[in-house]
């Protein structure tokens, strides 16, 4: 193949740098045996490390919100990205590998997005170990899997700049929901919406104008969707929850990261200060979406878990096919 235009070239290589997976490979359709009604599970930011790292992760809190969600036995996990504190390093995914055995030896399906600590290093090396532990993706960086009536599309917010071909992926998935799904769940990292601030004292994450123009993107498609979209992200090691154009967004930062502060108001939804510890459980049955935060307390050395948040999403009946 000759190319006389170098930035033609140039920009075909950088395409194919984007691409998710080999050139030809469609991303990962999976989909799972499941009758409403279903629960499952969403939750990030664990980092795992080994234990006498106590700076970058919380180790008591992060192995009791996996035994907790073990115990929980949900129909699988969703994870909002960075599983290890560093995605190149076979010490961090062995810590994963030996405190998430509570989930194997219960047979719970576990799809992540990827995180920016799970690229971290070199990326070769970092995507080898993540692919490895999830063979079921096919090297998919991004994917969907169907549950019953339910709908999961899972970005990687890495590269979901406008015109790479995961939002193109995206916009098509959008545009072919089939007619017996409910609800649409989005999965990935980096948050849309967040009070959380990069020169917060206590550490945080401002939001990029990328994953808000994709919240104002779904906020748009939301409005003539039957289906009803909740979008999952973590980064922000904390709990937010917020609604916009119709669109529930929750941040689920809380699975074992150090802990950020995040400024709360009166309109929030939820506003108890303070670290949250958390998992979120969903709860799914014919047309309705049951959600509950399950926030993780250590009183006396001991575990306490209560639910501190919840709402419930329905969607409306399927129009009937019409009559000839």
């Amino acid at each position: 193949m000759h190319f006389r235009n170098r930035n033609a070239l140039v920009c075909l290589v950088l395409a194919l740098a984007f691409s998710s997976v080999a050139w030809g490979q469609e991303p990962a359709a999976l989909k799972l045996r499941v009758k409403t009604p279903f629960t499952f599970v969403a939750y990030g930011d664990l980092r795992e490390t080994t234990p006498a790292n106590t700076k970058d992760s919380d180790p008591v809190r992060r192995q009791a919100l996996i035994d907790a969600i073990a115990q929980l036995k949900p129909a699988f996990i969703l994870v909002s990205g960075d599983l290890p504190l560093r995605g190149d390093n076979p010490a961090d995914w062995a810590q994963w590998d030996k405190e998430t055995e509570p989930w194997r030896k219960a047979s719970i399906p576990v799809f992540p997005a990827l995180g920016n600590h799970d690229l971290r290093g070199d990326r070769k090396v970092a995507l080898d170990n993540y692919f490895k532990r999830f063979p079921a993706l096919k090297e998919s960086r991004y994917y969907t899997v169907r549950a019953a009536n339910v709908l999961v599309i899972t970005l990687d917010s890495s590269m979901d700049q406008p015109g790479t071909p995961q939002m193109e992926w995206l916009d098509e998935q959008l545009n072919a929901i089939p007619s017996d799904v409910d609800f649409v769940v989005f999965d990935m990292h980096h948050p849309p919406y967040t009070k959380s601030s990069d020169t917060m004292p206590t550490g945080g994450h401002s939001e990029r104008s990328r994953e808000h123009n994709l919240g104002r993107h779904l906020e748009a498609i939301q409005q003539h969707t039957r289906a009803r979209f909740l979008v999952f992200s973590g980064h922000v090691h904390n709990y937010e929850r917020y609604q916009h154009g119709g669109v529930m967004y929750v941040v689920t930062g809380g699975g074992g990261a150090e802990a950020y502060e995040i400024p709360r108001s009166e309109d929030d939804f939820y506003r108890d200060p303070g670290p949250t510890y958390h998992y979120c459980v969903v709860s799914v049955n014919k047309r309705r979406l049951d959600f509950s935060m399950v926030k993780l307390e250590m009183r006396d050395n001991k575990a306490t878990y209560t639910k501190h948040d919840s709402f419930t999403l329905n969607a409306p009946k399927a129009a009937s096919a019409t009559a000839r």
